[in-house]
């Protein structure tokens, strides 16, 4: 997508959602969509062992969010939940904030341990938010989202989000604001009651150790494991034991991600994202500004085994 003027919110980065899908923006498949791709190379793209545990379909999905109001209260399923009901993947979610106005506010969790019947009638009464942790966050807050926990982005954020392959959303509350057809947007408040997990937890944001010039590990789930790194100098990253794809958000400097077994290279810029295929993740990242700051989200296989011997290298574009 190129530089617009007009409000976008989200972009989907890297996505095999079959409605949503991206599009190789360079290379010998440039024009195809990814689901395609990955149909005719799902070994070398996704990697062995992420291929046979997901039957060949890339398992996550990457965006961008800029919030410039607050957006809705939801929810998502788990998996059992989500197939059960949707015949789909659930929804686990990680977010990573970019930037933040002065003050800005997110929702995750609750506050405080509350009812089935007490959810229901402050979704009725439009008292919810009440009963929610509120988190005052700031650049690089990491917040991690498992199936079944209330949360909202609201306004003056702009984060990286890495999610289960899912596009299956619980809306609880919108504040009472008009859709685009100037009705009230459709309201999911017993499935996401069945969706929620009311148990409150001490501390819902993730803590970490932050340096530079190194892989930071901020996530380590079931569902994918994530790493930020700021880099003033050329740094090699060799992530095939690991036997995934590797999408990479640069989300701060401009940089060449080049290949070390075929020598072809690209320009990340900021606010773009690639997905290096699992048999050729052995690249070296270079800045072209003083820093850039980088997220790698993957599957964590830790197979000593390398994936086949594919020498193409896939960008994508926005979504």
């Amino acid at each position: 997508m190129e530089p617009t003027t007009e409000p976008i919110g989200e972009s989907w980065e890297v996505s095999a959602v079959p409605s949503s899908t991206s599009i190789i923006s360079n290379g010998e498949w440039k024009g195809k969509d990814l689901i395609s791709v990955i149909n005719e190379h799902p070994e070398d793209i996704l990697g062995k062992s992420v291929n046979q545990k997901y039957q060949g379909k890339l398992p996550l999905l990457v965006k961008f969010i800029d919030a410039k109001k607050d957006l809705s209260i939801q929810v998502h399923p788990n998996d059992e939940m989500a197939m059960r009901e949707h015949g789909k993947m659930g929804k686990s979610e990680m977010w990573y904030i970019i930037k933040a106005d002065e003050g800005a506010h997110l929702y995750a969790g609750f506050k405080q341990s509350i009812t089935p019947y007490e959810y229901q009638k402050r979704v009725e009464d439009g008292s919810i938010t009440d009963v929610l942790a509120c988190h005052q966050v700031k650049t690089g807050d990491v917040f991690y989202l498992p199936a079944g926990r209330v949360h909202a982005i609201c306004g003056g954020i702009m984060l990286a989000e890495v999610q289960q392959s899912s596009d299956v959303t619980y809306r609880i509350y919108d504040y009472n604001r008009p859709g685009i057809d100037g009705k009230p947007r459709e309201l999911h408040t017993e499935l996401a009651a069945k969706a929620l997990d009311f148990h409150v937890e001490e501390n819902y944001r993730t803590e970490y150790t932050d340096n530079s010039n190194k892989a930071i590990q901020i996530i380590d789930s079931p569902y994918f494991d994530v790493r930020v790194m700021e880099v003033s100098k050329p740094f090699h990253r060799d992530l095939r034991k690991y036997d995934s794809f590797i999408i990479s958000m640069c989300m701060e400097g401009d940089c060449v991600i080049k290949i070390r077994s075929t020598g072809d290279e690209i320009i990340l810029k900021q606010g773009y994202s690639t997905l290096i295929p699992a048999a050729i993740a052995d690249y070296d990242v270079i800045p072209l500004k003083e820093t850039t700051r980088l997220l790698d989200a993957f599957i964590d296989n830790q197979n000593i085994d390398i994936a086949g011997s594919i020498t193409r290298f896939l960008h994508f574009t926005n979504i």
